[in-house]
């Protein structure tokens, strides 16, 4: 029988199948947390707010693994996977208790699914769609979030444009550069 060296590697199944998906997603939370979104484009800093800054990055990230064959695919699966473990640390972080955790983090997966996904058709419904899908997912009244959405979404655009120039190899390598704010 042979020892493994890596103990935790079963309750970490995203580090064994991409190992540069920590690195990835690393650098999808880094860019979401700049105060440029929270100061410059209004977004509230919330968890709300910050929950969706955190998806636009993540779904330009997954927009461009989606078509980029198995190790691209691969990588979507372990990120999408440190995601949802992200969303249960932060629960756990907010005290919520260990039993209703499974059941919020059902509903947080879903959501963030979903968001992703309304993001996606909106992206190829043209630039007024994805405006307004921006907008629906930000916290607050619709006229501060209509705002909000104005500024982020030619952001989202370039990032989503920076992304498709980028070698899919170079994602999967844990390296993600961003375009100028």
């Amino acid at each position: 029988m042979a020892l493994s060296l890596k103990p935790l590697a079963a309750l970490l199944p995203w580090r064994s199948k991409s190992p540069h998906a920590d690195e990835l997603y690393g650098a999808i939370v880094a860019q979401a947390r700049l105060p440029v979104f929270y100061q410059g484009f209004g977004v509230p800093d919330t968890l709300e707010g910050r929950f969706v800054v955190l998806s636009l990055h993540l779904f330009a990230v997954l927009h461009r693994l989606k078509d980029g064959g198995s190790e691209a695919a691969t990588m979507a699966q372990a990120l999408s996977d440190r995601f949802t473990a992200d969303m249960e640390t932060v629960l756990r972080e907010l005290g919520v208790g260990d039993l209703a955790i499974p059941k919020k983090v059902r509903s947080l997966t879903a959501s963030g699914a979903g968001l992703l996904q309304s993001f996606e058709t909106a992206l190829g419904e043209g630039e007024e769609a994805l405006e307004a899908t921006i907008a629906g997912a930000l916290p607050g009244d619709e006229t501060a979030a209509r705002a909000v959405s104005a500024r982020l979404t030619p952001y989202l655009k370039r990032l989503v444009r920076h992304l498709e120039e980028e070698p899919v190899l170079e994602l999967c390598a844990g390296r993600l550069s961003h375009p100028d704010i």
